[in-house]
């Protein structure tokens, strides 16, 4: 692979981290693909495993994007603080050869780093808050190192984003306040989801091992009930155990086309969740028409309110006479759908890369202190 080089027009550059993961991934791509209508081009040094063949078509595709792939364990991984190391040598050495613009870190670790452009570091998640909101109980000691980090991310950054208001909150909260601050909105490009002739199937997607999502309460729920309910996503942990799933078909882990399908024809999309800052695959469900479901919490309430049906995250009984009612209810259904749809096109990829670009613009003009 030939190696990114500067841009040699006017150009914005941003240096940009991804992991490839979660959602992040989607997140990272469909901002990359936003950010063409902004004369930005975006170095993309990703970390986690290595991409597979269908996220390598996807970088592909986006001609503004130079990609540096690598495996560095990520920050909330055991035994990372060598590959932090490793990959905090590699980010300072692609600054110091591309001299970008912005260095966007879609994380907390890197954002300390001594780096000459100006840093966003953007709170997608955090463990203390996932802690917060599946085990509520206090943090073990083993995290004190990454706790330290966010906090070290915090003071350093130039601007701390967030996805939602409710979020940001929770993360000051617990993390302290940053020299500036925004809420910026993830999106998705409304073109390239759709509604398809619709079936009465329950769909859920996501990290299926991770707490945060809460399928266990989905899989109780479907064995109260004879609707079909289908489930993609990996059941494999990073640490390689797999998560058993019951009473639920499950699809594995679909290419994005893929689970477009898939949503296409579902009538409703379940997302039980007890901890999700925003939630892309809710965002792709509605933007598929899906009558929503979710888990009654701050940050699904402050986007979805008025869009979606919601449950008590740790009642299995009411999901599942939710859902019976739903399936029942064809019409009711589809009105949720519509709603879901309206409401999410407000959420759209130009609106995310828009904010993106003020933010960077705010950070580049001389005079800090004078912008909003």
């Amino acid at each position: 692979m030939t190696p990114p080089q500067p841009p040699t027009d006017h150009t914005r550059h941003v240096l940009m981290t991804a992991d490839t993961v979660g959602g992040v991934w989607s997140y990272a791509l469909e901002l990359c693909r936003g950010l063409q209508r902004h004369d930005t081009r975006i170095t993309l040094l990703s970390m986690g495993r290595m991409p597979d063949e269908a996220q390598r078509q996807e970088v592909a595709a986006i001609p503004n994007l130079d990609f540096v792939p690598a495996e560095f364990r990520l920050e909330w991984m055991t035994d990372c603080q060598r590959d932090l190391a490793a990959s905090a040598q590699v980010l300072i050495a692609l600054e110091q050869r591309l001299k970008p613009d912005i260095v966007h870190i879609n994380g907390y670790w890197h954002a300390a780093l001594p780096f000459d452009a100006p840093v966003v570091s953007v709170a997608h998640s955090c463990v203390p808050s996932w802690w917060q909101s599946c085990r509520g109980t206090a943090l073990p000691p083993e995290w004190a190192a990454y706790r330290d980090w966010v906090r070290d991310a915090v003071s350093a950054c130039d601007m701390m984003v967030a996805p939602t208001a409710s979020f940001s909150r929770q993360f000051q909260g617990l993390h302290g306040t940053p020299t500036r601050s925004r809420v910026i909105h993830n999106g998705r490009d409304p073109r390239h989801y759709r509604s398809g002739a619709k079936h009465m199937l329950v769909l859920a997607a996501g990290r299926l091992w991770d707490e945060a999502k809460n399928i266990g309460l989905l899989c109780k729920a479907a064995s109260q009930t004879n609707i079909r309910v289908a489930v993609a996503g990996d059941t494999a942990r990073p640490e390689g155990d797999r998560m058993s799933m019951d009473h639920v078909a499950v699809l594995g882990r679909l290419a994005p086309e893929e689970l477009a399908q898939w949503m296409a024809k579902a009538a409703i999309f379940v997302a039980p969740a007890r901890y999700e800052p925003f939630g892309l695959t809710i965002l792709e469900a509605a933007l598929s028409s899906c009558a929503l479901v979710l888990g009654d919490i701050p940050s699904l309430r402050e986007l979805w309110d008025g869009a979606a049906e919601f449950v008590d995250p740790d009642d299995a009984a009411a999901l599942a006479a939710g859902l019976r009612s739903l399936t029942a209810d064809a019409a009711r259904t589809a009105e949720l759908g519509r709603r879901a749809r309206a409401r999410a096109e407000i959420y759209s990829t130009e609106r995310m890369a828009a904010a993106y670009d003020e933010a960077y613009r705010a950070l580049s003009a001389p005079d800090l202190e004078a912008v909003a």
